[in-house]
């Protein structure tokens, strides 16, 4: 009902929680809860969605065959469809290339094909989903010092540096690399309006150092509007009622801004500034 709490249950069964500790039990009703409103979405009884933390090892004990939502949403979005985690907060929105893997497998996984595919879904993300009409995009190194022209690893000079000539070329925006301790150390973020990180903790260390209880996690690429919390479980804090609201409350709200954006971005078509214009615009002098 429109204007109302509404809740929904998705099981008849009565169900014992204990509070902080996770269980396969428990997971796979939080699985029912995720694929009831994935259902809904598809059938556009709700505009977005807004993801509670779950604990992933007790997720896959029920059965889940993805790392996280994120992977959930961009199977049913179509599985060669790319997505890209994006964590938004206080000016400040991070992605990242690679995603929930190793950080033994990080490397191997960037390729400047790769790079560019990531920076596309940012820029096209701050064009539709933020209302951004010129963004910059930042994107950072592999390696300390962004590799130091090649004396700490190969793939800044080799894979990095090749994508950000590209991009440009294609009228995006984009600076880099840039070796990721100093860019954050000395607000160089502060003038960018997103940024590109290579490796999940890469970008989101210093996110949640800067941002931490009011940032949102959201999954950009999807044809559906879905933002998270920037925390996890809290496990160890739970049912003791002194849990933060202020991050899943900044969740709802960044769900309901975005959803607004996207039906103003479709009415009034593609940005008027569009990346190919204004790269003719440039090159004519």
């Amino acid at each position: 009902m429109a204007r109302k709490f509404n809740v929904v249950n998705v099981w008849e069964e009565d169900v014992a929680v204990e509070f902080g500790k996770p269980s396969g039990q428990l997971a796979s009703y939080a699985i029912k809860s995720l694929e009831a409103a994935a259902q809904d979405l598809a059938a556009a009884k709700i505009d977005v969605l807004v993801t509670a933390p779950i604990d992933k090892h007790a997720m896959q004990q029920a059965g889940f065959a993805y790392p996280g939502h994120t992977e959930f949403l961009q199977h049913l979005a179509g599985s060669d469809s790319e997505v890209l985690m994006l964590l938004v907060g206080d000016g400040l929105r991070v992605g990242t290339v690679t995603g929930h893997i190793p950080i033994k497998d990080v490397s191997n996984a960037i390729t400047t094909d790769k790079i560019m595919a990531k920076a596309r879904l940012l820029h096209q993300s701050l064009l539709r989903d933020f209302g951004i009409v010129e963004p910059r995009i930042a994107i950072l190194g592999l390696n300390p010092h962004a590799g130091d022209n090649g004396t700490l690893g190969s793939e800044d000079k080799e894979r990095i540096a090749p994508a950000v000539r590209r991009l440009n070329d294609e009228g995006i925006t984009a600076m880099g690399p840039y070796a990721a301790d100093g860019f954050f150390g000395n607000g160089s973020y502060k003038h960018f309006d997103g940024v590109l990180a290579m490796y999940h903790d890469q970008g989101l260390a210093p996110f949640k150092a800067l941002s931490f209880g009011h940032g949102v996690n959201f999954t950009a690429g999807l044809p559906i509007v879905r933002t998270s919390p920037d925390h996890g479980t809290g496990l160890d804090i739970a049912g003791q009622g002194v849990a933060s609201e202020g991050s899943f409350r900044a969740a709802v709200w960044m769900a309901c801004d975005i959803h607004r954006n996207r039906e103003v971005y479709k009415t009034i078509g593609a940005n008027p500034l569009q990346p190919q214009k204004r790269e003719k615009e440039r090159k004519e002098g």
